[in-house]
């Protein structure tokens, strides 16, 4: 393996640990459903960036890991992410060349696609119907997602991995 491309995948596997750790970091509870979907929007970049090393398989490793490191339902995660990643893979030509504020609303389809599945397994398991304040991470990764995306660009960049 070269040195460019290992360089790269350590920017790629120690961005998603950063995104992991933010996702576990303690909050307040009033502020736990107010949480951004750091992992996601993490995966989300890396496979429209370097679709050839991001995808499914990246995807649900990263959200196993998550799944096990949060409690939640094995699976849960990975099935969402594997989801995303691979709209995202597949369509990452076209997004790329969008401008970044129709990649902010692909990002947002993407953060409620993966929700949905969410909403789908809560009803599967037969546990009750969260309330709207459900919504309001994917409202605030597409926020955040222009920020992500320079912040992760430029690491990018410096990494080699671009």
């Amino acid at each position: 393996m070269s040195e460019t491309v290992r360089r790269g995948t350590w920017a790629v596997w120690g961005s998603l640990l950063i995104a992991l750790f933010l996702t576990i970091l303690p909050m307040p509870a009033w502020m736990d459903d107010f949480r951004p979907p750091w992992v996601v929007l993490t995966l989300i970049f890396w496979s429209l960036t370097l679709p050839e090393r991001v995808g499914v398989f990246s995807a649900f490793a990263a959200g196993l890991t998550l799944d096990v490191t949060t409690g939640a339902l094995l699976g849960h995660h990975a099935l969402g992410f594997s989801l995303v990643a691979y709209l995202a893979v597949e369509l990452h030509q076209r997004v790329r060349t969008f401008p970044l504020w129709q990649q902010t609303l692909f990002v947002w389809l993407l953060l409620l696609a993966e929700r949905l599945l969410y909403l789908w397994v809560l009803g599967a398991t037969g546990q009750p119907t969260p309330s709207l304040v459900y919504w309001v991470p994917t409202f605030l990764g597409a926020l955040l997602w222009p920020w992500v995306f320079v912040v992760l660009r430029d690491l990018a960049r410096r990494a080699g991995a671009l």
